[in-house]
């Protein structure tokens, strides 16, 4: 038996139907009244949250062999600080106990490269390269998304060292056709939304395709051993480029008017004093607004050594993900033109 959290997210929902394909018996936890009804047929499914303990001893029971951790949030507005590390940090530190108190369960962690902190030495020019050693910056100015990351990270290394065998994977920006009012699907909402303007920055992004299919390589195929990080980025691509292809793709006009550095510094600020004065979400944080400046380039070399898997180009990605969401044109929202 394998057991899923967060099976009705943008990674857990693809993991599903692979293992449903390879017949594995599943059971997947989800939050909701019913559970969903887009879903591989023959999964089990287990009404419940990170924060019950209880629920997780009575969910990975003696069968489960492996559990695949995939719950998260994601989210940079100030209002979910608290959620992040409740979510991310205390749900992954209850997953890591119930885990331990199963002799034999291999746990695969959903991380994010978020949780990879930035090398000590930053060159004058040309872009970082960061790979599985880099270090966290305990001193350094980090996202509260990027700090509850690591910090999850924190406790499956805590369980490795109380003997939990374990595998951790740090995927980039990952791109599918999911909800795209959650995550990083709604990078192609605002594409297909017309919008005029967009941030210059380079962004790191990898098909969902490709993060399940190393995921379930390096914990149903390879032979267990030590805990190990696996780095899963598919390139780096300027963000103009990548929200024009992705119009392209969805038959969209694209954006047009990249906002100077100086003006998202102001709009964020903005966006933050009308959230405290209305308790609405920012449009633009911070972090959203500075996400990029510096380029950074992500080492596969050690997951693609361990797999032998490529990873798939953007453009087919973009090609992909566009199909999926003109499939559910009906449900989308009115578009914003």
């Amino acid at each position: 038996m394998i057991f899923v959290t967060g099976g009705t997210g943008l990674i857990g929902a693809q993991l599903l139907g692979e293992l449903r394909a390879r017949q594995l018996p599943v059971r997947a936890l989800y939050r909701g009244d019913t559970p969903p009804a887009l879903a591989p047929a023959g999964v089990e499914w287990v009404a419940g949250d990170l924060l019950d303990p209880l629920l997780l001893a009575s969910a990975i029971t003696p069968e489960v062999t492996h559990v695949f951790h995939c719950a998260g949030l994601v989210s940079y507005a100030p209002q979910d600080e608290e959620n992040l590390l409740q979510v991310n940090v205390e749900g992954t530190a209850n997953v890591v106990d119930v885990c331990l108190a199963r002799p034999g369960v291999r746990l695969g962690y959903v991380s994010s490269v978020a949780a990879l902190g930035q090398p000590a030495a930053v060159p004058a020019a040309g872009p970082l390269m960061l790979d599985e050693t880099a270090t966290w910056d305990l001193g350094g100015s980090h996202s509260a998304y990027a700090t509850s990351k690591y910090l999850a990270e924190l406790e499956v290394w805590r369980g490795a060292a109380e003997g939990l065998q374990a595998v951790i994977i740090n995927p980039s920006v990952v791109l599918g056709g999911g909800n795209w009012h959650r995550s990083s699907t709604r990078l192609l909402r605002y594409a297909y939304e017309q919008h005029h303007f967009y941030t210059r920055g380079v962004l790191n992004f990898v098909d969902v395709r490709d993060v399940v299919a190393h995921f379930l390589r390096l914990m149903l195929e390879l032979p267990a051993g030590p805990t190990e990080r696996y780095i899963l980025n598919g390139g780096a691509y300027p963000l103009g480029n990548f929200l024009a292809q992705v119009a392209q793709a969805l038959g969209r006009r694209p954006p047009t008017t990249a906002v100077p550095n100086w003006a998202a510094e102001v709009i964020w600020r903005l966006e933050r004093a009308r959230a405290l004065l209305t308790g609405a979400r920012p449009l633009i944080t911070r972090d959203t607004a500075r996400a990029g400046r510096q380029v950074i380039h992500y080492d596969t070399r050690k997951v693609q050594k361990a797999t032998s898997l490529e990873f798939i180009p953007l453009a087919d990605t973009i090609a992909w993900a566009a199909q999926q969401l003109a499939a559910n044109l009906a449900t989308l929202p009115t578009v914003i033109a």
